[in-house]
């Protein structure tokens, strides 16, 4: 099965050398060497167009699972999160859920704790797999990820301002931040002159910004409008992309590597429909960063009047072209 694999990264190493041969055979003179040379750079060009075999259709049926302590982070919506009634949801738990059978996975789903909690249990050896994160230098040295299954800007929040502020314009201010999360680090080190503030989780960071004990929030798009929408926060100005994007993973220990294996090669068999349908479920409206809800609905508003302004010139024009035909 891993055969055409194979084939599929050769053909694609030697696609540059294949193209610069197919020119010099199209400029040959005719003859069987031509036909046999371009009939086998056809070949190569074939495979080089095929995706890959997975390397494993699946788990055989005879193969023990794979006993897995799965740590769920309590409040980070709409990724994973603990509901009112105590069950884990989220975009993350749906993908994990749908992964399992095929990956041959029995999940121990441990109790819900913030990431910072979960991170040090994952080093004292206590967690196998984490979902819903974003791999870093400092988490690599421990933690093996699987590819990317969902991309997310992280931006700048505060309450309604008449203007777009950036980052610098807070030096000196208190600004919220998930404790530990990968967005963290880089706001530390890029923007020391603010004061940063971490907090257990966006959710939290959202109310201290409503209660006016920080200026601003940096955050997610997507937590940001989920938590909003749970807490009924309905007074924010979500502002421009801070230059920092999480691509999300699944992640488990360097010294499990079984388990990422299994999961990498379920997540590669998973249909885009599938992917998609989880996507459209959990981030729809939930992903636009950069302008405030009243700008997209100026802007949708202007559009409409626009609209309507050409309708009226159109139909002007169409009765000044019909006036004499009436008149007569």
């Amino acid at each position: 099965m891993q055969g055409k694999g194979v084939f599929h990264e050769c053909a694609i190493g030697a696609l540059p050398w294949v193209l610069r041969e197919q020119a010099a055979v199209t400029a040959s003179p005719p003859g069987r060497g031509r036909r046999w040379l371009t009939a086998l750079l056809t070949l190569f060009m074939a495979l080089a167009a095929l995706g890959p075999w997975p390397a494993n259709a699946a788990v055989p049926a005879d193969t023990p699972p794979l006993r897995v302590r799965f740590a769920p982070e309590k409040d980070y919506g709409p990724f994973i999160y603990e509901d009112s009634d105590g069950a884990v949801r989220g975009l993350s738990m749906d993908m994990l859920v749908a992964l399992a059978e095929p990956a041959g996975l029995q999940l121990e789903i441990l109790p819900a704790q913030p990431l910072k909690d979960i991170l040090a249990a994952a080093q004292r050896g206590e967690v196998d797999l984490i979902s819903s994160l974003r791999p870093t230098p400092e988490r690599a040295q421990w933690l093996g990820f699987t590819r990317s299954y969902a991309t997310v800007p992280a931006v700048l929040v505060t309450l309604p301002m008449a203007r777009q502020p950036s980052l610098p314009d807070f030096k000196g201010q208190r600004v919220a931040v998930g404790r530990g999360y990968a967005v963290e680090a880089f706001v530390r080190e890029k923007y020391p002159e603010v004061q940063w503030v971490a907090l257990a989780d966006d959710a939290q960071s959202l109310q201290q910004l409503q209660l006016g004990l920080v200026s601003a929030v940096v955050a997610d798009v997507a937590s940001v409008y989920f938590a909003a929408d749970r807490l009924g926060l309905g007074n924010l100005q979500v502002h421009a992309n801070i230059g920092f994007e999480y691509p999300l993973s699944f992640a488990f220990l360097k010294s499990r590597p079984d388990i990422g294996e299994r999961l990498e090669n379920a997540l590669r068999q998973l249909p885009e429909t599938q992917r998609k349908a989880m996507r459209q479920r959990w981030l729809e409206g939930r992903q636009q960063g950069g302008e405030d809800a009243r700008v997209r609905w100026l802007t949708r508003l202007g559009l409409s009047l626009a609209g309507l302004a050409l309708l009226g010139l159109g139909l002007a024009w169409w009765r000044s072209r019909g006036a004499p035909a009436d008149e007569a």
